[in-house]
């Protein structure tokens, strides 16, 4: 994206999301598979902003550029955060949001599938290690 070379528009995150496959399972799917159950839907400071549906753990993740905002546009997740305290946990439903801090680890799990929006700074770090600090 280029503002610059782009008209500025409203986006219609519902028709955005409307194509796009549901991630049954998430930790068991490829980088691939993740990559097309989320809508870039526009460009964000240092990243994107990003909507997609999924169930189940995803693998965890860090974003060493910024702050992360995560929106839940529908059903309801746990989103761990790990702190130098321990691990932070956030159960959030639909409407409610979440900043997860810059740098520090953290993850979904969404038993019965949970959609989310999010303001995401890239690069983004992923482990799928118990424990990735």
């Amino acid at each position: 994206w280029d503002w610059g070379k782009t008209m500025i528009k409203a986006i219609d995150v519902r028709a955005e999301l409307a194509g796009l496959p549901i991630l049954d399972g998430r930790a068991e799917t490829t980088e691939a598979e993740a990559a097309a159950a989320f809508a870039e839907l526009a460009p964000f400071r240092d990243g994107a902003v990003f909507a997609g549906s999924f169930s189940g753990d995803s693998p965890w993740e860090r974003h060493a550029k910024g702050d992360e905002l995560v929106q839940v546009l529908a059903g309801d997740t746990t989103l761990t955060i790990l702190t130098d305290q321990g691990r932070e946990i956030l159960e959030l439903r639909e409407g409610m949001i979440a900043v997860v801090p810059r740098g520090h680890w953290h993850r979904f799990h969404a038993r019965d599938g949970v959609t989310v929006m999010t303001a995401t700074p890239l690069p983004t770090d992923h482990s799928f290690a118990d424990d990735p600090r």
